[in-house]
C-alpha cells in the first residue's frame, strides 16, 4: 500500500493493488474506507449491523459477508480492535484470512505505513491514557496554536481521518492493547506506558499476553527513541529495566508517588523535572481542578516528559497543564450548587477505575451501579471512609447494597434522577463541602447505551436539580 495524491490533498489516501477487506464498520472502520477510497482502492466491507453496512456502501465499498469472501484475492484485512484476534478464540473471519496468507492489521498500522515520516507519539496503559493523550495535545496546541497537533486513535478522531501530516510533525495517539495487537511495523518516536494492572485478560489469554500486547508500543526503529514509563506498577518497572538494558531506548521514568532520579515525578502535589539533573520544581498541581488525585498527577508527569522530549520548555508545559479543560466523563465537573460539586466520572466502568476518583475527594456522596464487572466493588474497601453515603442504581444495586453493608451508609435508588435528587438533598441539609460523584464501577448497558450517554444523563439531571432548587429559593424570597 502506498500514499497517493487525491482530490482531498490534505487527507490521507491509500492505494492498494488488490482488494482490501474492512471488518467492523464503526467510526474507525468507516474512516478506513474513506482513506482507501480516496486512493482508489477496492474495498470489501462487512459488519453485522445493517445501518453500518449502508454507511459503508454510501462510501463506495462493496458490502459482502467476509465469512464467504475468497481471501486469496485480498491484500489485507483491516480489523476493528473490538473483534477477537486471538482470544478467547479468533473470529472465524480472522482464521480464514490467516489461512489464505492475508495479513490482519488495524487502522493504526495502516496509518503508520501511509505516514512513516511523521513523529508518532503513542500513549498506552491500563488507566489514564485518554487523559494523558488529550493533555499532551492540549499542551502542544497551546504552545503552537498556528498549527494544531492531531490527536486521536482510541480517543477522538480516527487516525485515517487525519489530514496528511508533514514529515517529523507530531501525531499523538492513544493506543489500547487491542489496537497494539493489530500493529506489525508501527514505530513510535516517543512511546509512553503509564501503568499496568490486570485488564482485558480474556482477550489476551492472561496477564502475560496482556503485557506482551502493551510492549508492542516499544518496537525498535532505526533511530533512538524515547520511552516514558510510569514506575508505580510492578510490570512497568520491569519493562523500564529491560528497555534500558537493551540500550536502544532513552528511558524516562515517571512517578506520582516519590522521587525519581533523572526522571519526572510528583511529590506532595508538586511536579519536579530531573531530566537534566537539576531537580527543578515546575508547578503545583494541587490547584488544577481538572487533574485531581495521584492518578492524574501521573498523567501530568507523563505528559510533561513527552512534551519535553518534543522540545517544549518547563514553563510552557506548566502553562498548558494549568489551562487543561479536562475530559468529558473523567472526573468532569458538571455543576456546582452552594457547597456541592457535581463530578461526572461515568468512564469508571470497573472498581479499579472508580478507585481513582474515590481517592481524589474527601466527603463523597457516591452514585454507583449498572452492569457489574467481575469482582464487583472488591478492592474499594479502604476508600469507604471517604464516602458519606452511597446511592445505588441499575442492575447491580441489590448486590452492591450487600457489599456496602457495614462499610458505608447506602440507599437503593435504582435510577439516576432519584440518586442525584437524594444525594443533593442530603448535601444541602448537612451544609458541608461535598462532592456528588458519579463513578459507577459498572458498565451502563442495563439502562443506557454507553458510558457517554450515562454521563450526559447525569449532567442533564444535575442541571435540572440545580435549576429546580434555585427556582424554589427565588420563590421563597
Amino acid at each position: 500500500m502506498t500514499i497517493t495524491e487525491s482530490n482531498h490533498s490534505s487527507s490521507i489516501a491509500i492505494n492498494s493493488n488488490r482488494p482490501v477487506a474492512v471488518m467492523g464498520l464503526a467510526r474507525s472502520g468507516l474512516a478506513t474506507i474513506r482513506a482507501l477510497k480516496r486512493g482508489g482502492s477496492e474495498v470489501i466491507a462487512w459488519d453485522d449491523n445493517p445501518d453500518r453496512q449502508t454507511a459503508a456502501a454510501d462510501l463506495g465499498a462493496t458490502v459482502s459477508d467476509l465469512n464467504t469472501v475468497d481471501f486469496a484475492q485480498v491484500e489485507d484485512l483491516i480489523l476493528a480492535p473490538g473483534i477477537p484476534l486471538t482470544h478467547p478464540k479468533p473470529h472465524p473471519v480472522v482464521v480464514r484470512a490467516k489461512e489464505a496468507g492475508t495479513e490482519v492489521i488495524g487502522d493504526i498500522e495502516l496509518f503508520y505505513r501511509a505516514q512513516p515520516a511523521a513523529r508518532h507519539v503513542g500513549i498506552t496503559g491500563t488507566n489514564g491514557k485518554s487523559t494523558t493523550t488529550a493533555l499532551i495535545g492540549h499542551i502542544l496546541n497551546q504552545a503552537q496554536p498556528e498549527k494544531p497537533v492531531q490527536v486521536g486513535g482510541n480517543i477522538g478522531t480516527p487516525v485515517l481521518d487525519f489530514r496528511e501530516p508533514d514529515p517529523r510533525e507530531p501525531v499523538v495517539l492513544e493506543l489500547s492493547s487491542y489496537q497494539l495487537d493489530l500493529t506489525q511495523n508501527a514505530i513510535f518516536s516517543i512511546a509512553c506506558l503509564l501503568n499496568m494492572t490486570p485488564d482485558h485478560l480474556d482477550r489476551h489469554g492472561g496477564m502475560e499476553g496482556y503485557i506482551a500486547a502493551k510492549k508492542r508500543i516499544f518496537r525498535r526503529g532505526a533511530m533512538p527513541q524515547h520511552a516514558v514509563i510510569g514506575i508505580d506498577s510492578a510490570p512497568t518497572v520491569t519493562i523500564a529495566g529491560e528497555l534500558e538494558k537493551a540500550g536502544h531506548w532513552k528511558v524516562t521514568r515517571i512517578s506520582s508517588e516519590g522521587r525519581v532520579d533523572g526522571g519526572v515525578y510528583v511529590l506532595n502535589g508538586v511536579l519536579y523535572d530531573d531530566l537534566d539533573g537539576f531537580d527543578e520544581a515546575i508547578c503545583d498541581l494541587m490547584p488544577i481542578e481538572t487533574l485531581p488525585g495521584y492518578h492524574n498527577w501521573q498523567n501530568a508527569a507523563a505528559a510533561y516528559a513527552c512534551c519535553r522530549h518534543l522540545g517544549l520548555d518547563g514553563e510552557t508545559i506548566a502553562e498548558g497543564l494549568a489551562s487543561f479543560p479536562g475530559l468529558a466523563h473523567r472526573q468532569q465537573i458538571v455543576g456546582r450548587y452552594k457547597r456541592i460539586t457535581f463530578v461526572n466520572d461515568s468512564k469508571a466502568t470497573n472498581a479499579d477505575a472508580a478507585s481513582k476518583a474515590l481517592g481524589s475527594y474527601k466527603r463523597i456522596l457516591w452514585i454507583a451501579g449498572g452492569v457489574a464487572k467481575d469482582g464487583g466493588l472488591n478492592g474499594l474497601e479502604k476508600l469507604m471512609d471517604r464516602v458519606r453515603h452511597a446511592y445505588l442504581i441499575g442492575e447491580a444495586a441489590n448486590d452492591f447494597a450487600g457489599w456496602c453493608d457495614g462499610k458505608c451508609e447506602y440507599s437503593l435508588c435504582h435510577t439516576m434522577d432519584k440518586a442525584v435528587s437524594e444525594a443533593t438533598a442530603l448535601a444541602v441539609k448537612e451544609r458541608k463541602e461535598s462532592v456528588i460523584l458519579l463513578s459507577p464501577a459498572c458498565a451502563s448497558f442495563d439502562q443506557l447505551e454507553s458510558f457517554e450517554q450515562r454521563g450526559a444523563v447525569f449532567a442533564a439531571t444535575v442541571e435540572d436539580v440545580i435549576r429546580t432548587r434555585q427556582q424554589m429559593l427565588e420563590a421563597q424570597q
